[in-house]
């Protein structure tokens, strides 16, 4: 496989952060008018991926100190999002879980943003399309490494 020289990677690189930044900033605005933080949202959306789970499982998930997932978990406590309880496996522990209103919450802003997503990517062409799928592939793969 050839390679791109390095200034073209370089350039490559800037412009896919540059997008992705934009991307995030947009999906991140229909999220709802429920005001959550990013942390919060991408807390969340793990708690639903993964179900029950402690606060050092999810601070190293999420790569951020255990005391900055605790303050996290806590405001989404304290607003009905997730619930704590004592872990099945190891009393001393806690565990964190989603509530009704949490995974509501979840699904509505997954919604809203797929039904932007889906109209935005329906005003490109066929072939447009089609290149997406293409490289959507190829950011799959980007994103496993």
């Amino acid at each position: 496989m050839t390679s791109l020289r390095k200034n073209t990677r370089e350039t490559a690189a800037e412009r896919l952060q540059s997008v992705m930044l934009q991307l995030n900033r947009r999906l991140r605005l229909l999220s709802g008018s429920h005001q959550l933080t990013w942390s919060q949202l991408a807390v969340l959306a793990r708690l639903e991926a993964l179900g029950p789970a402690t606060t050092a499982a999810l601070a190293r998930i999420e790569a951020v100190r255990p005391q900055s997932m605790g303050a996290t978990l806590a405001s989404l406590e304290e607003l009905g999002l997730v619930l704590r309880a004592p872990d099945p496996a190891d009393g001393r522990q806690v565990i964190f879980e989603l509530t009704g209103a949490g995974r509501q919450l979840r699904a509505e802003a997954a919604a809203a943003k797929r039904a932007w997503l889906a109209s935005a990517i329906a005003g490109l062409e066929g072939a447009e399309q089609r290149t997406l799928l293409d490289a959507i592939a190829i950011l799959e793969k980007l994103g496993t490494q």
